[in-house]
């Protein structure tokens, strides 16, 4: 029983810190895309 609960909670951490990671790294490409734009506006 203890098992299958340590097992439920690390997959929930997982799937917690790939979320995060995908967000992560979308907002790396949103900061990416407006230096972007400065720069051609430059």
């Amino acid at each position: 029983m203890i098992r299958k609960i340590v097992l439920a909670l690390g997959l929930a951490a997982f799937s917690l810190s790939v979320a995060a990671c995908n967000t992560v790294k979308g907002a790396g490409q949103d900061i990416e895309s407006v230096g972007q734009a400065a720069d051609n506006e430059i």
